[in-house]
């Protein structure tokens, strides 16, 4: 009996020291999923302003008053269409007056044309005389020179002519500068003046009003980082929401990338364009516009959670060169190389001729009695 007892006295520990130890080495669970195929599409996100292609800034060439204003915000405007007059009665004072020298210059140039005409038969005349011992050779010689000043006379009229021509062709343009036109077919979308305001033309044209030439085409000017900037590429697809249309998403393409870079707080960024096709009027120039240009997209391709891409087992502490991913197999964690494709926020195209269609990839496991799991590879940035 007494051996019997130190028999079970021993089972009894022996299971108590199997227990122990499984409790402080804990059970581990793993939590796995099966592997599908599926379809990434992967995105570089940017914000942007929604801009008309061509805007154009009329302004005034000449100073004066604002006397009258035709258009306001949002009208539609042909090419050729007044928009807005300057008071133009100086102006036309400026054309009177240079008309006035001029008719003056061009009866002087007459004068001239007829004093010249004179002097020129004069100067036959003369020259007949002396032929015939009538006069002398100095009467000959100053009919010549009153002939040489008539010619003189009639180029300095000439060219009083011209100047006074000149004077009035610069005033009457200045007179039609005095009436605003839209250089385009579009819509005003900016009016930076009232009727009473006097604008001063200097070395800057002052801009009066913004005519966007076509509304119905308009288009994202975004800011992508230099990390992305080489994802981006012409005729790309672009979806972007509007904050006006929150549960709307619409789409555009990227039209250009811009070369010249922009530094702000050591962060090195590239202008976008994204074209907009606002047929319907729904985009509105100043709205701020969220995009996601589409810079890859594969179907039907082995993928895999992100959450597998990190996981390692706790009690492994081997590093590893390449990315991997573990299966479960035969209860156990096998780890397998493997090579990363494209990747979105939730899961990443693997490319190995190992992995296959449901096999159980490893995300995460729970260990009983352990407070903290040992971190593993983590994937390393695409």
């Amino acid at each position: 009996m007494k051996k019997r007892y130190i028999a079970l006295i021993g089972i009894i520990i022996a299971i108590a020291v199997v227990l122990i130890l499984f409790l402080k080495n804990g059970s581990t669970k793993y939590i796995t999923k099966e592997i599908a195929k599926g379809t990434i599409t992967e995105y570089v996100e940017a914000s942007g302003t929604i801009k008309p292609i061509n805007t154009i800034a009329v302004g005034t060439q000449v100073s004066g008053t604002v006397a009258r204003i035709y258009v306001d915000y949002n009208s539609q405007v042909k090419k050729g269409q007044l928009l807005a007059e300057l008071d133009p009665s100086l102006f036309q004072s400026n054309v009177d007056q240079s008309t006035a020298k001029l008719n003056n210059a061009q009866a002087a140039y007459s004068k001239a044309m007829a004093n010249l005409e004179y002097k020129k038969n004069n100067y036959k005349r003369y020259e007949h005389l002396y032929a015939k011992n009538y006069v002398s050779r100095d009467d000959v010689e100053l009919a010549r020179s009153n002939y040489l000043t008539a010619q003189a006379d009639v180029a300095a009229a000439r060219a009083e002519m011209n100047a006074q021509q000149a004077t009035l062709k610069n005033n009457l343009t200045n007179l039609g500068y005095s009436k605003i036109t839209s250089p385009v077919d579009g819509t005003v979308i900016s009016r930076a003046v009232d009727v009473g305001q006097t604008v001063a033309a200097s070395f800057n044209t002052p801009t009066l009003f913004e005519v966007a030439e076509d509304l119905t085409k308009m288009q994202i000017e975004t800011s992508v980082s230099e990390a992305d900037i080489g994802k981006i590429k012409v005729g790309q697809i672009a979806e972007y929401t509007l904050d006006g249309y929150p549960n709307k998403t619409f789409r555009g393409s990227v039209t250009q990338v811009r070369l010249a870079s922009t530094t702000t707080n050591n962060v090195v960024t590239y202008t976008v364009i994204v074209s907009v096709d606002n047929t319907d009027g729904f985009a509105i120039p100043g709205m701020s516009a969220n995009v996601s240009i589409i810079t890859g997209r594969v179907q039907d391709v082995i993928v895999v959670d992100n959450k597998a891409l990190k996981f390692s087992p706790a009690e492994n502490k081997q590093k590893y060169e390449n990315q991997g991913i573990w299966l479960l197999q035969n209860g156990e964690p096998v780890r397998y190389d493997v090579e990363l494709g494209l990747s979105d926020d939730n899961k990443t195209q693997i490319i190995s001729d190992v992995i296959k269609e449901k096999d159980k990839v490893i995300i995460t496991a729970i260990t009983k009695g352990k407070k903290k799991q040992s971190s593993g590879m983590r994937r390393p940035p695409l």
